[in-house]
């Protein structure tokens, strides 16, 4: 039978998991250094009980922890998303499009910032990620018709806010 404890098995699990982790973390807190830290703890949390989680569960295992570690901050501090700046090959755009592109990124944001953090991160799973409303409720440890009706209250308010969405 195949064990945590393994090196081999451990990591497999953090090679299989620990980027979709950091993006589910880093959605929540909105911060990379923060997600990072919490994820680099859980999977230390799983190596610390490594005998005590089978590797079946350990997904789950690293998700409640890294989760229950962005609970905890989240009662310390509030923390907003924010969205990085991603560098943009502008040669040969006009200053006009620029401005335009620009201003409805900054509506974007605000949008995206103003969402309840679980439609925020039902969201952004779903539509930056690619995860299927299935994987996200699995990830929230809520049923598919929530997703569904986060999604929902997601786009509506997004609509609402962005014209041109």
């Amino acid at each position: 039978m195949t064990n945590v404890c393994e090196e081999e098995v451990y990591a497999s699990i953090f090679s299989s998991h620990s980027k979709t982790i950091f993006n589910y973390i880093y959605y929540k807190f909105g911060n990379e250094e923060k997600a990072y830290d919490a994820v680099q703890e859980a999977f230390i949390k799983l190596w610390e009980n490594c005998s005590k989680v089978a590797p079946h569960k350990a997904k789950s295992f690293v998700y409640t922890v890294a989760n229950n570690l962005y609970l905890n901050v989240i009662k310390a501090e509030k923390v907003r998303l924010k969205h990085r700046e991603k560098a943009q090959n502008t040669e040969y755009e006009s200053p006009e499009f620029l401005m335009e592109q620009q201003e409805f990124k900054e509506k974007l944001d605000k949008a995206l910032q103003d969402l309840p953090e679980n439609q925020r991160t039902t969201f952004l799973l779903n539509r930056i990620d690619g995860k299927k409303y299935a994987e996200i409720a699995e990830m929230e440890g809520v049923s598919v018709k929530a997703i569904e009706k986060r999604m929902h209250l997601a786009l509506k308010s997004l609509r609402e806010q962005i014209d041109g969405i």
